[in-house]
Formats: structure tokens, C-alpha cells, sequence
């Protein structure tokens, strides 16, 4: 499918995916503050990190001086990764003040997105808040007073009830979002998490979108009296635990990945073959097809794996972005940590 961009978006995108002076695609060294958001099983992920001028005295001084973005998916996440950074430079930004750039300044900023791509803002807002909290447990602020507790690290999805498998988002997490953006169908759901977005099983099902809906507004309803103060804070409080979906401490998923890996039995040519070609049709392909793309494994030599890509990935400017990101990353993760991928 061919999406309709405006100039703005198109513009970011190839500058950034070219590598333009100006543009933010890449890391941080001892960046202040790390956050990330999405899912690549999902298509989308985002890694967002800044760094700050300290203030000497007191943190919430702190001003954001450089930010920059790792973001895997498709034209319009990447050209939202870039207007997020864009907004934030555009004047000096405390870590909190930079909290009310907003997923529809995002959008307004790229005059528009298509409304089944507003999830990619929606992913560079959380991903930013995500970096506050970083930076705020790094800095010894407390976030409570300003609605955020840094300490939930998402324990109300992690509890909930699984409502849409397919992108394995929880009652809790969909609740939520529904009432922070105002969301009132399930395209409307959809189209700003995802949620219901591949086989639509959850769209009617008992405790699925439109049972959350007609629950989030009825309880909206019978507390529309409360007072605008009252709304805010609870609007404020549910802050709390966005954007780490995917974000617990790097070091100890890679210590424990090393050690796993460590303890299987190197596969043979035939079993590397399977496995591989296992998680390119179960993971890599379906991710890849929600935005009109597809790839073929071509051949495997030792640990090389060369690949094609078709679609609309094919000639696509981040397509090498897409290999490293997406293709090589699951396959280290779920086949051999060796591997490398080519084009081809």
C-alpha cells in the first residue's frame, strides 16, 4: 500500500535515512537519558536518548542539549522520530518541559499523518517520556509530585489481561490509552496503538476494544461532573508507566543472553536453515507485510545469511536500516548471535 505523505514527512525521512547534517538517526554516548517504545514483532520500535547541561545545584534546571533516535519502521515513524527532536530543539527544553510535547504536536509538526499511521507519534511520545524517567532515576528526581511514578516500570500491562494477541497489548494498557487519547472507536484504537490492527479477533469479543470502549466512556460519563482539576490529575497520574514496553536494563538482557547462548549446542547447517527460516515467516515477514514489504532468505554460508527485500522495502531508503534493525537483530536474538545478514 502506498500511503499518502505530506512533503514535510517525505523530506525528513530522506534526510535522515541519508544521513544529512541536521538530522538525528543514531546514539548517544552516555546519554542522560535512554528510553524506548514499541515492539519489532509489531513493525514499529523506537529508542530515544538525550543528554543534558547539568545544573549544578538542581536537576529540574537540567537542559536538554543534544537528542537523537534509533527507530525501526516505516516512512512515517522514522520522519516522527526526527519531528520529535525537531520540536525539542526549538527551544531550551527542561527533561520535564519537553514531557508536553504532545503525539498530535508530533503529527501537526509533519503537516498530518494518515490516520493508520498516527501510532508512529503516538511511539516517539512515549518514547520520550520513557527517556524522562531514565534521566529522572539517573538525577534522583521524583517524579510523584508531577504525576509519574518512576518506580511502576508498567506493572499494571504486565498484570493485565491480554486483549489483543496480536500485538500482545493488555486490557490495562488499551484502557488507559483510550482515556489519554481520547479515543472513541476501534479504528480509532488501532490506528494511534495498533490494537486490533492484524486478525481483528479482539474488535467484539467479550472484554475486547469495543467492551473497553463502552466501559472507559460510560465510567467518563458518570464522572463527568468532577471537577476540571480532578480530570487533570488522574490525566496526569496515568502518565506514569508509558513507553518502557520493550526497556529493562540493556546490561542484564544482554549478561542473560550471553549466558544462554553460551549453553546451546551450535546448530548444523540443516538446523540453522529451519530455525531461520522459521523466524523470517513466523516474525520478520508478517512485520514487514504490514507495510507492503516482504523478503526472501536467498542463501546461508556459515553464519552469513544473504537476503532480498521485495515490495515495498525493495529500494527503500531505509532499507539497510531494516536489515540491521529488524532482520539481524531477531535472527541473533532467536537463531546464533554470530549471524550476519547481507543484501543481496
Amino acid at each position: 500500500m502506498v500511503w499518502k505523505y505530506s512533503d514535510k514527512t517525505q523530506k525528513l525521512f530522506m534526510d535522515a535515512v541519508q544521513g544529512k547534517e541536521g538530522t538525528h538517526l543514531g546514539e548517544i554516548k552516555d546519554a542522560d537519558g535512554i528510553g524506548e517504545h514499541g515492539s519489532i514483532a509489531c513493525g514499529d520500535a523506537m529508542r530515544f536518548a538525550f543528554k543534558v547541561r547539568r545544573h549544578e545545584t538542581d536537576p529540574l534546571q537540567d537542559i536538554i542539549i543534544e537528542v537523537k533516535y534509533l527507530t525501526f519502521g516505516c516512512t512515517s515513524a522514522i520522519a516522527s522520530s526526527e519531528a520529535l527532536c525537531a520540536l525539542i530543539e526549538q527551544k531550551e527544553h527542561t527533561p520535564l518541559t519537553a514531557l508536553k510535547i504532545s503525539n498530535k504536536d508530533i503529527a501537526d509538526y509533519l503537516d498530518g499523518l494518515p490516520d493508520q499511521k498516527l501510532h508512529c507519534s503516538v511511539m516517539g511520545a512515549e518514547a520520550l517520556e520513557a527517556a524522562v524517567i531514565d534521566w529522572a532515576k539517573k538525577r534522583g528526581v521524583d517524579l510523584r509530585p508531577y504525576g509519574i511514578n518512576i518506580d511502576r516500570q508498567n506493572l499494571d500491562e504486565d498484570h493485565g489481561k491480554l486483549v489483543c494477541q496480536c500485538f500482545s497489548l493488555t486490557d490495562t494498557y488499551i484502557r488507559r490509552k483510550i482515556k489519554e487519547l481520547n479515543l472513541h472507536s476501534i479504528a480509532d484504537i488501532t490506528n494511534a496503538i495498533k490494537a486490533g490492527g492484524a486478525c481483528g479477533s479482539c474488535h467484539h469479543s467479550q472484554g475486547g476494544l469495543q467492551d473497553l470502549l463502552d466501559e472507559v466512556w460510560k465510567d467518563n460519563n458518570n464522572t463527568s461532573n468532577n471537577s476540571n482539576s480532578n480530570n487533570t490529575q488522574t490525566k496526569d497520574k496515568n502518565m506514569s508507566s508509558s513507553s518502557n514496553e520493550f526497556s529493562n536494563d540493556n546490561n542484564q538482557v544482554q549478561d542473560q543472553t550471553k549466558v544462554e547462548g553460551e549453553n546451546k549446542p551450535k546448530l548444523s547447517p540443516y538446523q540453522m536453515g529451519k530455525k531461520v527460516e522459521e523466524v523470517v515467516n513466523q516474525k520478520i515477514r508478517p512485520a514487514l507485510a504490514r507495510d507492503g514489504g516482504d523478503m526472501e532468505v536467498v542463501d546461508i554460508k556459515d553464519n552469513i545469511v544473504y537476503c532480498r527485500l521485495k515490495g515495498a522495502c525493495r529500494g527503500c531508503m531505509g532499507a539497510t536500516m531494516t536489515l540491521k534493525m529488524m532482520v539481524e537483530r531477531l535472527l541473533k536474538e532467536d537463531v546464533d548471535e554470530n549471524i550476519k545478514v547481507v543484501s543481496v
